[in-house]
């Protein structure tokens, strides 16, 4: 049996595969290793996956995981992974690398990341090929739910936001502008927090030119300070993964037209496509 896992900062996607090539599908918590350590990462484990799930028998783990950036945030995963799936192999990669498998497969091409937060590489069909650092919520991640979630933030707090818009952020969440300053600053998982205000812009009816335009302007960001500093960036196809880029992908579309790029594939989450890439391997061993 092996597993295959795609974690991004706020929910982690997993599918088992059975000896006799079911599949079976369940969700935990993301795990972020600048924001969770081993022993908080291990024991989110114990506790959100089912008991009946044959770990002993799971012989091979391909875990790809948010802010694996380097060998020292991927041991943090890893030690966990190692000592949950005790009789497993344990693989640790990036979510970048995730997207690109899931999006292109063994080709190459451009692939990049909107989801709680945001990244992009060319990638040859096999890694990643460059990578322009997305500097993470606070210093970057343009064009993310983060991102979005910041700027709506930032404009009820300012009280830039329309009055309509402004009524029903209240009615939705009674979030004083010190509520959500002591949630930003003092709380654990502030990226999550601004994240989940992304849902919020998506669902506005009051005000669809607002949403719209602080969506595209998140995206322009995205385009500006990353995707259009790749060379030959306009020779690729956009491809990309993510809730974000795939609920907001009418927009997502006309930005990236008026950056020169043509669209590839925009996908929700990269899980199904990266199991068939793993069972294709494995069956090759």
């Amino acid at each position: 049996m092996i597993i295959i896992a795609d974690g991004g900062s706020t929910k982690t996607n997993w599918c088992l595969i059975t000896e006799d090539g079911k599949k079976v599908l369940f969700n935990t918590e993301g795990y972020n290793p600048y924001f969770s350590n081993t022993e908080y990462i291990l024991e989110s484990l114990k506790k959100n996956i089912a008991s009946d799930l044959p770990i002993a028998a799971i012989k091979e783990v391909n875990y790809y995981g948010a802010g694996v950036h380097n060998d020292e945030k991927a041991e943090i995963v890893a030690k966990a992974m190692r000592a949950f799936f005790t009789n497993a192999k344990v693989n640790i990669g990036h979510d970048l690398l995730a997207a690109a498998r899931a999006l292109l497969g063994d080709e190459r091409g451009f692939a990049a990341i909107l989801g709680t937060g945001t990244n992009t590489c060319i990638y040859d069909g096999e890694d990643i090929e460059f990578n322009i650092d997305s500097l993470a919520y606070i210093l970057g991640d343009e064009g993310s739910g983060c991102y979005i979630g910041k700027k709506l933030l930032s404009d009820y707090i300012r009280g830039y936001m329309p009055e309509n818009v402004r009524a029903v952020f209240w009615e939705t969440f009674k979030l004083t502008p010190d509520d959500i300053l002591d949630q930003v600053y003092t709380k654990p998982l502030p990226n999550r927090f601004c994240a989940s205000f992304s849902k919020f812009v998506y669902d506005i009816t009051v005000n669809i030119e607002y949403s719209r335009n602080l969506v595209k302007s998140s995206f322009d960001d995205f385009f500006k300070n990353m995707v259009s500093h790749y060379p030959n960036y306009t020779s690729y196809k956009f491809n990309c993964i993510g809730s974000v880029a795939y609920n907001f992908r009418n927009v997502l579309e006309e930005v990236a037209q008026e950056y020169g790029m043509e669209m590839g594939v925009i996908i929700r989450s990269p899980i199904d496509n990266l199991v068939d890439y793993h069972v294709r391997k494995f069956n090759k061993k």
